[in-house]
Protein backbone atom coordinates (compact mmCIF):
# COMPACT_ATOMS: atom_id res chain seq x y z
CA UNK A 1 0.00 0.00 0.00
CA UNK A 2 1.43 3.43 -0.82
CA UNK A 3 1.53 6.20 1.71
CA UNK A 4 -0.90 8.71 1.51
CA UNK A 5 0.42 12.41 0.82
CA UNK A 6 -0.07 14.84 4.17
CA UNK A 7 -3.09 16.44 4.46
CA UNK A 8 -2.05 20.21 3.30
CA UNK A 9 -0.47 18.27 0.17
CA UNK A 10 -3.88 17.05 -0.86
CA UNK A 11 -5.73 20.17 -0.34
CA UNK A 12 -3.49 22.16 -1.97
CA UNK A 13 -3.54 19.92 -5.57
CA UNK A 14 -7.39 20.39 -5.17
CA UNK A 15 -6.82 23.94 -4.81
CA UNK A 16 -4.30 24.37 -7.59
CA UNK A 17 -6.81 22.44 -9.63
CA UNK A 18 -9.59 24.78 -8.41
CA UNK A 19 -7.53 28.11 -9.11
CA UNK A 20 -7.09 26.75 -12.72
CA UNK A 21 -10.88 26.07 -13.11
CA UNK A 22 -11.39 29.88 -12.42
CA UNK A 23 -9.00 30.73 -14.44
CA UNK A 24 -10.71 29.07 -17.54
CA UNK A 25 -13.78 30.43 -15.90
CA UNK A 26 -12.62 33.98 -16.15
CA UNK A 27 -11.19 34.06 -19.51
CA UNK A 28 -14.96 32.84 -20.46
CA UNK A 29 -16.71 35.58 -18.51
CA UNK A 30 -14.44 38.36 -19.50
CA UNK A 31 -12.52 39.39 -16.18
CA UNK A 32 -11.97 38.22 -12.71
CA UNK A 33 -13.73 41.31 -11.58
CA UNK A 34 -17.26 39.22 -13.89
CA UNK A 35 -16.36 36.25 -12.20
CA UNK A 36 -16.02 37.40 -8.78
CA UNK A 37 -19.67 39.12 -9.11
CA UNK A 38 -21.42 35.99 -11.03
CA UNK A 39 -23.65 34.13 -8.50
CA UNK A 40 -23.69 31.19 -11.02
CA UNK A 41 -20.38 30.69 -11.51
CA UNK A 42 -19.61 31.10 -7.62
CA UNK A 43 -21.95 28.55 -7.21
CA UNK A 44 -19.91 26.47 -9.77
CA UNK A 45 -16.65 26.89 -7.96
CA UNK A 46 -17.87 25.95 -5.19
CA UNK A 47 -19.14 22.97 -6.06
CA UNK A 48 -16.14 22.17 -8.15
CA UNK A 49 -14.20 22.88 -4.60
CA UNK A 50 -16.12 20.89 -2.83
CA UNK A 51 -15.83 17.83 -4.78
CA UNK A 52 -12.07 18.21 -5.44
CA UNK A 53 -11.04 18.61 -1.74
CA UNK A 54 -13.56 15.46 -0.81
CA UNK A 55 -12.10 13.32 -3.50
CA UNK A 56 -8.63 14.27 -3.04
CA UNK A 57 -8.86 13.59 1.01
CA UNK A 58 -11.01 10.84 1.03
CA UNK A 59 -9.79 8.53 -2.08
CA UNK A 60 -7.40 5.51 -0.59
CA UNK A 61 -4.10 5.53 -1.91
CA UNK A 62 -3.16 2.08 -3.01
CA UNK A 63 -1.33 0.22 -5.89
CA UNK A 64 -3.33 -1.57 -8.31
CA UNK A 65 -2.69 -4.94 -9.93
CA UNK A 66 -3.94 -4.86 -13.54
CA UNK A 67 -4.02 -8.39 -15.46
CA UNK A 68 -5.68 -6.73 -18.55
CA UNK A 69 -6.01 -3.42 -19.53
CA UNK A 70 -6.93 -1.87 -23.50
CA UNK A 71 -5.49 1.93 -24.30
CA UNK A 72 -7.81 4.35 -25.41
CA UNK A 73 -5.53 7.90 -25.55
CA UNK A 74 -7.85 9.94 -27.66
CA UNK A 75 -10.71 8.55 -25.68
CA UNK A 76 -8.96 9.62 -22.33
CA UNK A 77 -7.42 12.46 -23.64
CA UNK A 78 -11.38 14.07 -24.94
CA UNK A 79 -12.57 13.23 -21.90
CA UNK A 80 -10.19 14.42 -20.00
CA UNK A 81 -9.87 18.06 -21.91
CA UNK A 82 -14.05 18.69 -22.71
CA UNK A 83 -14.70 19.02 -19.07
CA UNK A 84 -12.31 21.37 -18.62
CA UNK A 85 -13.68 23.52 -22.25
CA UNK A 86 -17.08 23.25 -21.28
CA UNK A 87 -17.71 26.03 -18.50
CA UNK A 88 -15.35 28.50 -20.31
CA UNK A 89 -17.33 28.03 -23.95
CA UNK A 90 -20.69 28.30 -22.43
CA UNK A 91 -19.38 31.26 -20.04
CA UNK A 92 -17.88 32.97 -23.40
CA UNK A 93 -21.19 32.06 -25.37
CA UNK A 94 -23.61 33.76 -22.57
CA UNK A 95 -20.87 36.79 -22.57
CA UNK A 96 -20.95 37.46 -26.18
CA UNK A 97 -24.57 36.54 -26.42
CA UNK A 98 -24.46 33.50 -28.94
CA UNK A 99 -26.95 30.71 -29.10
CA UNK A 100 -28.78 32.10 -26.43
CA UNK A 101 -31.26 29.34 -24.20
CA UNK A 102 -34.88 30.23 -23.21
CA UNK A 103 -35.01 31.49 -19.45
CA UNK A 104 -31.33 31.88 -19.04
CA UNK A 105 -31.44 32.34 -15.18
CA UNK A 106 -33.94 29.40 -14.25
CA UNK A 107 -31.49 27.24 -16.95
CA UNK A 108 -29.08 28.22 -15.49
CA UNK A 109 -29.68 27.49 -11.96
CA UNK A 110 -31.08 24.20 -13.27
CA UNK A 111 -27.16 23.56 -14.72
CA UNK A 112 -25.56 24.22 -11.69
CA UNK A 113 -27.54 21.79 -9.55
CA UNK A 114 -27.25 18.89 -12.44
CA UNK A 115 -23.80 20.21 -12.18
CA UNK A 116 -23.82 19.20 -8.14
CA UNK A 117 -25.63 15.75 -8.30
CA UNK A 118 -23.69 14.71 -11.31
CA UNK A 119 -20.54 15.62 -9.20
CA UNK A 120 -21.68 14.17 -5.99
CA UNK A 121 -22.74 10.92 -8.30
CA UNK A 122 -18.97 10.31 -9.66
CA UNK A 123 -17.43 11.13 -6.19
CA UNK A 124 -19.90 8.78 -4.95
CA UNK A 125 -19.13 6.44 -7.36
CA UNK A 126 -14.91 6.80 -7.34
CA UNK A 127 -15.19 6.39 -3.74
CA UNK A 128 -17.15 3.52 -3.79
CA UNK A 129 -14.54 1.63 -6.02
CA UNK A 130 -11.78 3.21 -3.84
CA UNK A 131 -8.17 1.96 -5.14
CA UNK A 132 -10.05 -0.35 -7.53
CA UNK A 133 -11.28 2.75 -9.37
CA UNK A 134 -9.14 3.43 -12.43
CA UNK A 135 -9.06 5.85 -15.36
CA UNK A 136 -7.57 3.08 -17.56
CA UNK A 137 -9.76 0.75 -19.45
CA UNK A 138 -8.59 -1.93 -17.00
CA UNK A 139 -9.05 -5.33 -15.08
CA UNK A 140 -7.57 -5.97 -12.07
CA UNK A 141 -6.35 -9.25 -10.82
CA UNK A 142 -8.54 -10.95 -8.02
CA UNK A 143 -11.75 -8.69 -7.91
CA UNK A 144 -15.51 -9.34 -8.29
CA UNK A 145 -18.53 -7.65 -9.29
CA UNK A 146 -19.54 -4.38 -7.79
CA UNK A 147 -23.44 -4.04 -6.92
CA UNK A 148 -23.78 -2.44 -4.30
CA UNK A 149 -24.67 1.36 -3.80
CA UNK A 150 -25.25 3.31 -7.05
CA UNK A 151 -23.95 0.19 -8.97
CA UNK A 152 -27.08 -1.65 -8.04
CA UNK A 153 -29.34 0.24 -10.67
CA UNK A 154 -26.71 1.69 -12.43
CA UNK A 155 -23.64 -0.06 -14.63
CA UNK A 156 -21.06 2.93 -14.83
CA UNK A 157 -22.52 5.82 -12.33
CA UNK A 158 -18.95 7.76 -12.46
CA UNK A 159 -19.63 7.87 -16.08
CA UNK A 160 -23.41 9.22 -15.73
CA UNK A 161 -22.48 11.85 -12.93
CA UNK A 162 -19.70 13.45 -15.20
CA UNK A 163 -21.97 13.10 -18.07
CA UNK A 164 -24.52 15.16 -15.84
CA UNK A 165 -22.16 17.68 -14.63
CA UNK A 166 -20.63 18.42 -18.43
CA UNK A 167 -24.07 19.15 -19.74
CA UNK A 168 -24.80 21.05 -16.40
CA UNK A 169 -22.25 23.34 -16.57
CA UNK A 170 -22.92 23.72 -20.91
CA UNK A 171 -26.29 25.64 -19.94
CA UNK A 172 -25.17 27.42 -16.67
CA UNK A 173 -24.53 30.87 -18.58
CA UNK A 174 -27.40 30.87 -20.62
CA UNK A 175 -25.59 29.78 -23.81
CA UNK A 176 -26.01 26.90 -26.34
CA UNK A 177 -22.50 27.37 -27.88
CA UNK A 178 -20.82 24.58 -25.51
CA UNK A 179 -23.43 22.03 -26.18
CA UNK A 180 -21.99 20.47 -28.74
CA UNK A 181 -18.82 19.89 -26.56
CA UNK A 182 -21.27 17.83 -24.22
CA UNK A 183 -22.43 16.25 -26.97
CA UNK A 184 -18.85 15.35 -28.02
CA UNK A 185 -18.51 13.88 -24.37
CA UNK A 186 -21.21 12.01 -24.62
CA UNK A 187 -20.56 10.74 -27.70
CA UNK A 188 -16.75 9.69 -26.38
CA UNK A 189 -18.26 8.22 -22.90
CA UNK A 190 -20.57 5.58 -24.97
CA UNK A 191 -18.10 4.42 -27.10
CA UNK A 192 -15.53 4.42 -23.81
CA UNK A 193 -19.30 2.56 -22.12
CA UNK A 194 -18.97 0.12 -25.15
CA UNK A 195 -14.91 -0.95 -25.14
CA UNK A 196 -15.21 -1.27 -21.58
CA UNK A 197 -18.14 -3.44 -21.36
CA UNK A 198 -16.63 -5.40 -24.00
CA UNK A 199 -13.45 -5.97 -21.87
CA UNK A 200 -15.43 -6.59 -18.25
CA UNK A 201 -17.54 -9.35 -20.31
CA UNK A 202 -14.72 -10.86 -21.69
CA UNK A 203 -13.21 -11.33 -17.79
CA UNK A 204 -16.40 -12.28 -16.13
CA UNK A 205 -18.53 -13.89 -18.60
CA UNK A 206 -21.81 -15.21 -17.77
CA UNK A 207 -21.52 -12.88 -14.26
CA UNK A 208 -21.34 -9.79 -16.38
CA UNK A 209 -24.36 -10.64 -18.85
CA UNK A 210 -26.43 -11.04 -15.90
CA UNK A 211 -25.75 -8.06 -14.18
CA UNK A 212 -25.60 -5.88 -17.16
CA UNK A 213 -29.03 -7.50 -17.82
CA UNK A 214 -31.14 -6.31 -14.21
CA UNK A 215 -29.14 -3.05 -14.75
CA UNK A 216 -28.45 0.13 -17.39
CA UNK A 217 -25.48 1.18 -18.40
CA UNK A 218 -25.67 4.86 -17.96
CA UNK A 219 -29.67 5.24 -16.49
CA UNK A 220 -31.33 2.85 -14.66
CA UNK A 221 -33.70 0.43 -16.05
CA UNK A 222 -37.62 1.05 -15.28
CA UNK A 223 -37.88 -2.38 -14.83
CA UNK A 224 -35.78 -5.21 -12.95
CA UNK A 225 -34.61 -6.89 -10.63
CA UNK A 226 -31.89 -5.54 -8.26
CA UNK A 227 -28.67 -7.64 -8.37
CA UNK A 228 -27.53 -9.37 -5.38
CA UNK A 229 -24.29 -7.81 -4.08
CA UNK A 230 -20.74 -8.36 -5.03
CA UNK A 231 -18.00 -6.16 -6.24
CA UNK A 232 -16.48 -4.88 -9.38
CA UNK A 233 -13.46 -3.57 -10.71
CA UNK A 234 -14.72 -0.37 -12.71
Amino acid sequence: MADRPPLPLLVSRALVALAFEAALLAWGLGSVHVLATSPRALALLAVWGVTGITLGVTRPVRGQDVSRSERDPLAMLALALLPLAIPGVAAWGGRIGRWPLPAPDALGWLGVALSAIGLWIRVSAMRQLGARFSPLLAVQREHTLERTGCYAVVRHPGYMGALLASWGAAIVFGSALALPLALAMTVFQIDRVRREEALLAGHFGDAWRDYSSRTGALLPRLMGRRAPPERQEK
